[in-house]
């Protein structure tokens, strides 16, 4: 099987031109000094963080990240994927998890920051695994052919994209018909007392403690302000149904902490 994350990055591609209708999502950026787009931002600030990136991600969530991961992986059981893509796949542990329950023929890992993709490489190396590929590659520029893989997975990674729409269908793009995309991404609680408690978390406490351990004053400042914007329940679903996607479902996860979205192609 050739190689087509070398060969396609030099290979002319044509991608369709979609308008981004979540203006707000799309100027919600990480530095609000900064004339950098919120792409070239986003992948600076992942290479900033990738060296305290699992341990905050594990301990700000007090473990229940890898509780999500789990259920997010099992959504894809049934389709029994033989290749799958992870999308913003930052330090692996998601594509990790996929070959742990869904036991693929080949998983690749795209993400933007270099920083993150060599965390996941030392992981993969240590654990002495072979059929996890990572590459640096743009999600709303997909370096992959149509139709390529079975399944796309995408854990916290689609708050990040500049234009929400473009991401998601370049995902719909490469999957194959009947193929199964499951969505990870944080939401905002609507029940007492657990919103209350969730918005002063994100507002005070996660901001603080997350810029004493990476040494990033805008990492997790950036990280509620995207919450905030994400489109997220029904208006995600929405804009899946509208990228051509069916069978959308959204399930809540931990009082509404986050969703875990699954649709068909």
């Amino acid at each position: 099987m050739r190689h087509k994350s070398t060969q396609l990055l030099n290979k002319p591609r044509v991608f369709p031109v979609y308008i981004s209708k979540s203006k707000t999502l799309t100027h919600v950026k990480p530095r609000k000094d900064s004339d950098l787009s919120k792409k070239a931002q986003v992948e600076e600030m992942f290479d900033n963080i990738a060296h305290r990136y699992d341990f905050l991600n594990h301990f700000l969530s007090v473990g229940i990240d890898n509780w999500w991961r789990k259920v997010t992986i099992n959504s894809l059981k049934e389709s029994n994927p033989k290749r799958i893509l992870d999308v913003a796949t930052g330090t692996g542990d998601l594509a990790f998890e996929a070959l742990k329950r869904l036991k693929p023929d080949s998983i690749v890992g795209l993400d933007l920051s270099e920083g993150m993709l060599s965390k996941a490489r030392v992981k993969a190396k240590d654990r002495n695994i072979a059929k996890i590929e990572f590459v640096k590659g743009d999600s709303e520029r997909i370096i992959f052919d149509d139709q390529e893989f079975d399944a796309v997975t995408v854990a916290f990674g689609v708050r990040n994209f500049e234009n929400l729409e473009q991401g998601l269908a370049e995902i719909y793009r490469v999957m194959r018909p009947g193929a199964r995309v499951a969505i990870l991404e944080f939401s905002k609680p609507a029940k007492f007392p657990i919103k209350q408690l969730y918005n002063f978390y994100f507002k005070y406490i996660l901001p603080v403690f997350g810029r004493l351990v990476s040494k990033d004053a805008t990492a997790y400042q950036y990280l509620p302000e995207s919450v905030q914007a994400f489109p997220e329940g029904d208006a995600f679903i929405n804009i899946l149904t509208k990228t051509g996607f069916t069978s959308c479902k959204n399930r809540p996860l931990t009082f509404g902490i986050c969703s875990l979205y699954t649709a068909v192609k």
